[in-house]
């Protein structure tokens, strides 16, 4: 759903920038809280990992329909696996990388796609996540159930979101009605398997390392104690400290960075041809006649190719890794930054209690 520069008007274009700016600077702030929680110096330093994760399976495009594919947004996983101001940001990196290096989704367009596939897929899916685990009964297999549902409601409501801004900035005179019913259709498809593949994910993660799952927290119900005829929480149980290799991330950052490379650097040339959902509708409504050449159509990344290989196989392959690379050498320099700061922040509160 990455919208190439001249589909959204100028006004709407800034204004989605303003917003997109907005919302990334309330994540930084948010973020630190979650990287900064109990327990989350587990899982912050994942942060950098997730993104480039999402980066490496959106390179799989799967066949939805005839004729059109349909790519991870990873919105939901996100945010369930590192919290939804977290995932906003991780979703934003990738996003960013994409634009910059690959010619993936316009420039102009940044603040759109941020605010179509990193807030509204992440607000909504963590939403109705959160709501899901609240009535669903304690335990894994419900983490995994709303992990589902979330993702899957998350893809048609990014294709909600397009289609208001296009009614309200878009460059071409076609029905929104047309374009609202194409969107969503093809989205709620795409949407099933955005679901299968975050449901797998934050399952295979929870069944290894469930304390590395932000969205399984508290995940354990209290003991309950039956004192005169009523039950009421036991006092809760110190844990054993776990043993450093237990504790460790090291087997979860190997794993995942082989993962990685390998769907973006192998299994990405047998992903589907074929255009995506937003690519499809925008070609069959006559969307893309004011598509706009990208201003890093000669980057030696653009279309995921690098440039002067010939070898399909190979430029596509390289280029996946490259952009493995760049993704978590860029999101783990983020998250780290502000795992730092709430540190310092920590730190230094006590030192100008004292001074007061």
């Amino acid at each position: 759903m990455h919208v190439p520069d001249g589909f959204i008007n100028a006004p709407v274009s800034a204004a989605t920038g303003v917003l997109a700016a907005a919302a990334v600077a309330v994540s930084l702030r948010g973020a630190r809280r979650e990287l900064g929680a109990a327990g989350a110096e587990r899982t912050a330093p994942l942060a950098g990992l997730v993104a480039a994760f999402i980066f490496a399976v959106q390179m799989l495009n799967f066949p939805v329909a005839a004729g059109t594919s349909g790519h991870l947004l990873g919105g939901a996983l996100a945010a369930i696996l590192v919290g939804p101001y977290t995932g906003v940001l991780c979703v934003s990196v990738v996003l960013l990388m994409q634009g910059v290096l690959f010619a993936d989704g316009g420039l102009t367009a940044l603040g759109v796609n941020i605010t179509d596939m990193a807030i509204v897929t992440t607000v909504v899916a963590y939403a109705l996540f959160r709501g899901l685990v609240k009535v669903l009964p304690r335990r894994r297999s419900s983490i995994t159930a709303a992990s589902f549902v979330a993702a899957l409601i998350s893809v048609p409501a990014a294709a909600v979101a397009f289609t208001l801004m296009y009614w309200i900035g878009g460059t071409t005179d076609i029905s929104i009605g047309k374009v609202a019913s194409a969107m969503i259709g093809v989205h709620v498809l795409i949407g099933i398997g955005e679901a299968v593949i975050t449901a797998l994910t934050v399952g295979a993660v929870i069944a290894v390392r469930p304390d590395l799952v932000h969205g399984a927290r508290g995940l354990e119900a209290p003991l309950k104690l039956r004192v005169g005829g009523e039950l009421v929480d036991a006092a809760p149980k110190t844990p054993a400290p776990a043993p450093v290799a237990a504790r460790s991330t090291r087997k979860i950052w190997i794993t995942g960075i082989v993962a990685s490379v390998v769907l973006a650097g192998f299994v990405s040339f047998y992903a589907s041809a074929n255009p995506d959902g937003l690519e499809k509708v925008a070609h069959d409504k006559g969307i893309d006649k004011q598509e706009k050449d990208h201003a890093s159509k000669d980057s030696p990344l653009a279309d995921y190719g690098v440039k002067d290989i010939a070898n399909a196989r190979i430029s596509g392959g390289l280029a996946g890794v490259i952009g493995v690379g760049a993704t978590i050498v860029v999101g783990s320099g983020v998250f780290w930054a502000v795992r730092k700061r709430r540190t310092d922040e920590d730190h230094g509160a006590p030192t100008s209690a004292g001074t007061v």
